[in-house]
């Protein structure tokens, strides 16, 4: 019998191939991400609950997954994980800074367990974004720097990996050829004050 983890695998992997999902960047199969999100949080854990919503916690947001499916096949605990991970429609929200600290606030609130698997969700975005978008890479690397100081509750050994990726893409967009200012960054976190 398949253990609990490659069944997520073998789902999501599905999922998202189905949905003809790729990276945004490299147009790799889109299951690249949760497969390096799942090896960030086996790094610190092998809560097979995690490893499973690690794999699922972009299915229910990118696929037509629902929480209800996620919870039938897998289990309440793993569907409270991806609820806790998945971004909440935000329709009310004016721009881009209000959706995203309605967002904040939602992952905030989340379990310490899910505070970790976004921890790594974090950090293998911010490695692709900064590599391959750096003018997106100003405003993501500003939203993610608000975002982990609610993490606070998430895994401390992803949380340092976090900030200092976010740390690392900033200092590298300050220097040539962007040269973005740090003014720059200042001005834009003031927009997500919560």
């Amino acid at each position: 019998m398949q253990s609990l983890e490659e069944r997520a695998r073998r789902y999501a992997t599905e999922v998202h191939a189905a949905a003809g999902q790729r990276r945004k960047y490299t147009d790799e199969p889109y299951i690249v991400h949760p497969a390096a999100v799942v090896e960030l949080v086996r790094s610190v854990t092998d809560d097979e609950n995690m490893l499973a919503a690690a794999w699922l916690h972009d299915t229910v947001e990118d696929t037509g997954t629902t929480l209800a499916d996620i919870t039938q096949q897998f289990g309440a605990e793993v569907g409270a994980l991806v609820g806790m991970l998945t971004d909440s429609a935000q329709p009310q929200a004016k721009n881009r800074a209000a959706r995203k600290v309605a967002h904040f606030r939602h992952t905030a609130d989340a379990s310490p367990q899910a505070q970790t698997i976004k921890l790594a969700d974090i950090i293998d975005n911010t490695r692709a974004i900064v590599q391959y978008d750096p003018h997106f890479a100003r405003i993501y690397l500003v939203e993610k720097q608000v975002q982990i100081g609610l993490l606070q509750q998430g895994d401390a050994t992803l949380w340092q990996q976090a900030q200092v990726t976010i740390a690392q893409g900033i200092a590298q967009l300050r220097q040539r050829p962007y040269n973005v200012p740090e003014a720059w960054f200042t001005r834009q976190a003031a927009k997500y004050l919560l």
